[in-house]
Parts: structure tokens; sequence; C-alpha cells
């Protein structure tokens, strides 16, 4: 091990300067002790994008992690949430680090393209899908001894409280678990550790209902523990976030009003509708409040753009020039490129019936869907009973029945927080602390060099 400072970097999803106050004593107390700086978010400011960019100096068009999914158009697909570290062009800070100071090693907890990286050591969920048709919650690990070893030592992950209705707590208690698991028997020079907690409740409440206060304080206690934690083993702590969650009130369903202007191709599977990417004349891909569209009629364009720009709650459409302006000019993107209004967000929805919806629609899947779906984070109200509904249809399911998952609402407008845009307010940009203060905010490609300076420190 390194007789050189070594260095944690603690990704808390959702941190900006306006959480930072009464309910989070100790993260106010390293911004005080270490300083802090405002992140100006990149575009779109979603988790893969801001990750990538963070953990490679490059904009979207550089590392073309252009959201957390787009339109594949050799396959004819969608693809989101992939984890393969493959996808992210460029040179990545522990390959820099380890440039400037060989047997520099790094372990990457639970941030995304988690899979075949070169970092020393990783973990990051994923499900096992047997043939009959079953989900087992599971975790990936390299070292592959790493999984069973750990799930020995602190149990399995709580995969329920990741992602879904039942998102919360436990998850993020246990990343920072494993956190430490890693450094008490590996020591790294860098850790690269993601709490998601705040994403769960700045979603589903919104940043303005007092109830958020709770979240606050959880997650101070868990990063307070780890400062802790590393603070006892020499580790100096860096606080990172990847945007800011404002509030929104409104959906915009880009994939309806191109159903009606005869763009989108429907096809019948089961009685019910699925969208037809690759034979539509358009189409977008949806992640919270960017909108890529594909036009594969090249001769619609102008009309395709005109159609987004005359939508309530759209607030800007990238041609060719904005992309590239943005830093969004990857082969990936959408031929267009549509933002919401700070107020707003895009939805994935293109049927007209809710009886035709796709079975998937109702269920956590997000992989299926033309987008990301934040409704995943509820049950539907018009369901009784739905956590019993839940628990029975889980017995079901491990008493070896087939059983859909059909718990999630068909209507977005219950979710009270959203990004992906520039907020107007750098309160709710996200934050940097304990690489020095700055009076003006730096861009997100810039903390790249503030962390890999950090990791370097003599």
């Amino acid at each position: 091990m390194s007789s050189s400072t070594r260095t944690a970097v603690l990704n808390v999803v959702g941190l900006t300067a306006r959480v930072l106050g009464e309910h989070t004593p100790r993260m106010t107390a390293a911004a005080k002790a270490g300083g802090l700086i405002r992140v100006k978010p990149v575009l779109p400011a979603v988790t893969c994008s801001a990750q990538s960019t963070y953990l490679t100096g490059l904009p979207p068009a550089g590392h073309g992690c252009v959201a957390n999914g787009w339109y594949d158009r050799t396959l004819a697909e969608h693809q989101f949430w992939k984890q393969s570290n493959h996808v992210v062009q460029g040179k990545k800070i522990w390959e820099c680090a380890r440039e400037a100071r060989p047997g520099f090693t790094c372990a990457k907890l639970f941030w995304w393209y988690n899979m075949y990286s070169t970092a020393d050591w990783s973990i990051t969920p994923r499900p096992m899908y047997p043939a009959d048709g079953s989900k087992v919650f599971d975790v990936y690990s390299h070292p592959m001894g790493v999984r069973a070893a750990i799930k020995q030592d602190l149990g399995e992950f709580p995969f329920p409280s990741f992602w879904g209705p039942m998102a919360g707590l436990p998850s993020t208690a246990w990343i920072a678990k494993s956190a430490e698991w890693i450094e008490s028997r590996h020591s790294p020079n860098l850790s690269l550790v993601y709490l998601p907690h705040l994403d769960y409740n700045l979603q589903r409440l919104g940043p303005d209902d007092p109830a958020i206060a709770a979240d606050y304080r959880a997650i101070d206690g868990i990063v307070g523990g780890l400062m802790d934690f590393y603070a006892q083993r020499g580790v100096q702590t860096v606080l990172l976030s990847e945007y800011g969650i404002t509030a929104v009130k409104r959906t915009i369903a880009l994939n309806r009003v191109f159903r009606a202007r005869g763009w989108i191709t429907i096809k019948e599977e089961l009685g019910l509708e699925l969208m037809d990417c690759g034979a539509s004349k358009a189409f977008a891909i949806v992640d919270h409040q960017v909108a890529h569209i594909y036009v594969n009629e090249p001769a619609i364009l102008r009309e395709v753009r005109a159609a987004v720009e005359a939508i309530d709650g759209v607030a800007a459409v990238l041609d060719e020039g904005g992309k590239r302006a943005a830093g969004l000019d990857h082969p990936r993107a959408g031929d267009l490129v549509a933002l919401s209004a700070e107020d707003a967000w895009f939805t994935y929805y293109y049927w007209d019936d809710d009886a035709k919806a796709p079975d998937f629609a109702r269920c956590v899947d997000i992989h299926r869907k033309y987008g990301y779906d934040p409704a995943e984070l509820f049950f539907d109200p018009e369901k009784s009973v739905p956590k019993l509904r839940a628990a029975w249809k889980l017995l079901q399911k491990k008493l070896g029945f087939r059983i859909l998952m059909d718990l999630i609402p068909l209507h977005g407008g219950q979710v009270r927080g959203s990004h992906g845009v520039c907020p107007a307010s750098r309160d709710e940009w996200p934050v940097l602390i304990g690489t020095g203060e700055s009076a003006e905010p730096i861009a997100a490609t810039a903390v790249h060099d503030r962390l890999l300076t950090a990791a370097l420190r003599p």
C-alpha cells in the first residue's frame, strides 16, 4: 500500500447547496472545513452521463453516454441501463492515476458501467434471469470471489430497496457497509462509493415537501459514519453529487403526439401494444427532462422539430448545431434532443388506451421501457393493500408460479421531482466538497481533474 494520501469519493445523489443546513450537520461541516464548489451539471444531468463525465473529464460527445439509455440504430433496439464499462469511451480517472503512480488501486462500488472495467475491485447490482422467466436479485463483483465473501459477511444486497416502490435507506446502508468491507480488506488508493438514498423521495415527494427532512437526516448519518470510518484509517473524504432534483408538476408525452401524427408504428402482441422503433418514422427515447428524438424518415425532420417546439412544457429542441454546442453530438444521440422546462419531465407513454398498455408498463422493468419511468417508485394507488399484494405475488413466485408483478401505476402525475436540465438556481446544482473553495462554479468536465489531483496528493 502506498504511503500517499488515499481518497474516498462519496457520490451523494441529489446533494446540493440547498440540502446543506440543519438537517445535514455532518455534510455541512465537511463543506465548511474542506470547501464547497458548485458544479454546472452536464447535459443531460442524469446518472450515466454525469458519472461518465466525472470519470473521464469528457462531455457526452466524447464518452458516448448521451443519457441513461438511447436507441441503437444498427440493432434497431433501445438500450437502457447497460452495465459494460466498454460503453464509456475515454480514459478513466483510475487509469490516469496509474500512469502517474504505478500500482495505484481503485474500488468502484455501485457507480454505473461497473462491469468489465479496469478498476481493481467492483460491486454492482446484477439480477439473475433463469430460463423459467423468474428474476433472482443478486450482485456482480470483480474479482468474482468478492460476491460470495461479502454476501457471507453482510447478507444479501437488499435489491428491492435499490429501486422500485420499496426503494429506500437499506440499499444505501448496505453499499456503505460494502465500502467499509472493501477498505478493511484491500485499502484501495481510491474508493468510489455511490449513495443513492436521496434520489428516491426527492422524486416521489419533491424538494419542497417538509417530509424530505427525514431523508436528509438519514443520508447525513450514513455519510457521517463513512467519513468517521475513513478518517480513522487515514483516508481523505470527498463528497460529490451528479445533479440536483427540482420540483415538477407536469408531464410531456412526446410519443403520444407522434402517434397522433402517424409517425409511430404500433405492433400488437397478445392484445397489447408495443412501439416498433425500427418501423416508426419518428419516436422519442426519454430520460427525465431530456428526450432523444430519432427520425427514421429524414424528410419529416423539420416537421418533427416544429411539432415538438409547439408542445407545452418543451423549453428547447437541439438540432445538430445545438447538440454540438451542448457537447451532445455523438452518434448515439437523437437526431433532435428535446429539453423540458424545469417544472416538467418526459414520459415514454405512447398508448392511448390503458387496457392496451404493454405488460411491462405496470412492472418495474428498467430495460424494456422506452425511457426512464419514475412511476416505478410508486405502488398503483388504484390497487388496494399494495404491499400485501406485492408480498403475495412474491410468495407465488417463490413457489414456482409465473407471476406478473403488475403493481406500478400507468400515470406519472404523482412524481414531484426530476432532473436532467440545468436548474436556474445555482443552489440546485450539484456540488463538490473537500477539494477547496471556488467562488465561481466549475464545469462538470473539470471535476475529473479535481478528483485526480486529490487522489494523487502526496
